[in-house]
């Protein structure tokens, strides 16, 4: 006789604001499918979606929908690209929303690409060069993959047209890594983060952490102190969310308090931004952050 699965009931700091303003919302969302642009909003089931949307605020994901990893904790689709022709257009095609939503602080991130040979950093490099070339005064943050073993092409890229804010999530403790995140590596994820930091000095290196898939608190902040060491000054701490059945089950919901002392703990580390809560995401009110 197979075993149920337990799932943890959400405690009541768990809410999910509903939508204030519908119309904006699909106004947003007709926008963006008549440009076929996507969201990592939309694709990942961010619990921000209708918040952020309301306040005209979005998050680029280029390169497609399909990614070529298969993270047991997240809601985006994986599998075979459709194609390996990256669309050329996309750049200007986000440039045309950013103007139309008058977006001042534009965050792009994207699926793993790994069938392609820089990984998608050229893609990127071309959103942010035709961005700052229409407006300079725009913060343009990109959140990107691993890129696995291709960071040299990948940093030689970028250098041409870097970012305002260079972003890539740990995501979680690397003892859990197998479970959550396969295909992936801690090292190398740490490694991607210095090199671009010794690089561009001058840029802000960030990174984000999720709760609730099995860590300790230990190990928690002990990957507080390797980003830190790593060149890592800006740090977002949420609690994960299963988003279907099929998905890792949560293993805890940490508590107000929790996040209350990570926060205090992160700034007594040495981060120079902490943005830590439940419903906190990478990009969630990054113009804030």
């Amino acid at each position: 006789m197979s075993k149920k699965k337990f799932f943890l009931k959400k405690p009541k700091w768990i809410r999910i604001k509903l939508p204030e303003n519908f119309n904006k919302i699909q106004k947003i969302k007709n926008k963006l499918r008549k440009n076929n642009l996507h969201t990592v909003c939309e694709s990942a089931q961010c619990p921000n979606l209708s918040e952020c949307f309301s306040n005209g605020t979005v998050t680029f994901m280029i390169l497609g929908n399909i990614c070529t990893r298969k993270c047991n904790f997240c809601a985006v689709l994986h599998g075979r690209p459709h194609s390996s022709i990256v669309d050329s257009e996309e750049p200007k095609k986000i440039l045309k929303i950013v103007n139309l939503m008058k977006i001042n602080h534009v965050v792009i991130t994207s699926v793993n690409r790994d069938d392609l040979k820089d990984g998608g950093a050229q893609h990127f490099a071309n959103c942010i060069k035709i961005i700052k070339k229409k407006n300079p005064n725009i913060k343009v943050e990109i959140l990107v993959p691993d890129f696995k073993k291709k960071h040299n092409l990948v940093l030689k890229i970028l250098k041409k047209n870097p970012p305002d804010i260079f972003n890539h999530n740990i995501e979680n403790v690397p003892r859990l890594y197998k479970k959550v995140r396969p295909g992936s590596n801690y090292k190398n994820s740490l490694n991607l983060l210095y090199k671009f930091k010794v690089q561009n000095p001058n840029i802000p290196t960030k990174s984000g952490l999720m709760l609730g898939l099995g860590e300790t608190l230990k190990e928690v902040i002990q990957v507080l102190k390797d980003l830190k060491n790593h060149g890592v000054s800006m740090i977002t701490i949420g609690q994960y969310l299963q988003p279907s059945k099929k998905h890792f089950p949560v293993q805890k919901y940490a508590s107000l308090k929790e996040f209350s002392e990570l926060e205090k703990i992160s700034f007594d580390i040495g981060f120079k931004n902490v943005f830590c809560g439940p419903l906190v995401r990478s990009s969630y009110h990054a113009d804030i952050q």
